[in-house]
């Protein structure tokens, strides 16, 4: 699906907002309430809008400490990646899973209320996956985090 230029206004307003009603995100991008519908369903169909959903403050559910977890392992067969895979999308405080290239093989973030829970975190993932090195970095301060997407790349 191409983008134009409405649907690039319709993304920016549902990212920022995806609560307002039709009448308004018309008014907001220049269309009609039917016609602003018919773009957010063609953009669900072609997936280039995977959810509406609303963002939780994480310290006010008492998830204030966010740990970015650095793992390298000897494993990388397809049957361990799948474990892997399995086992880190099960657990909750687990928010993305990255596979990485450099030094690391794997970026895991998390979110958890203090040191004791990411250590608990950490018990999980050694008995249940085989890592050869794992290591944390607690984050002292969130300097930006967004779910806004640039859409100046959109073709």
């Amino acid at each position: 699906m191409t983008l134009d230029d409405i649907d690039r206004r319709l993304l920016a307003a549902l990212q920022q907002d995806a609560s307002e009603s039709l009448e308004k995100l018309g008014e907001r991008i220049g269309v009609s309430r039917n016609a602003c519908w018919n773009r957010v369903r063609k953009l669900e169909e072609a997936g280039i809008l995977k959810a509406r959903v609303a963002l939780v403050e994480p310290a006010e559910v008492n998830l204030g400490l966010s740990v970015f977890i650095s793992v390298r392992t000897n494993e990388h067969d397809p049957e361990w990646s799948e474990i892997f895979a399995r086992e880190t999308s099960a657990i909750p405080e687990i928010q993305g899973v990255y596979r990485t290239s450099g030094d690391l093989d794997y970026l895991i973030r998390a979110r958890v209320p203090d040191v004791a829970a990411y250590d608990t975190l950490y018990q999980r993932l050694i008995r249940k996956i085989r890592l050869a090195d794992v290591s944390a970095s607690f984050v002292i301060q969130e300097i930006k985090e967004t779910t806004v997407l640039p859409l100046n790349y959109a073709e």
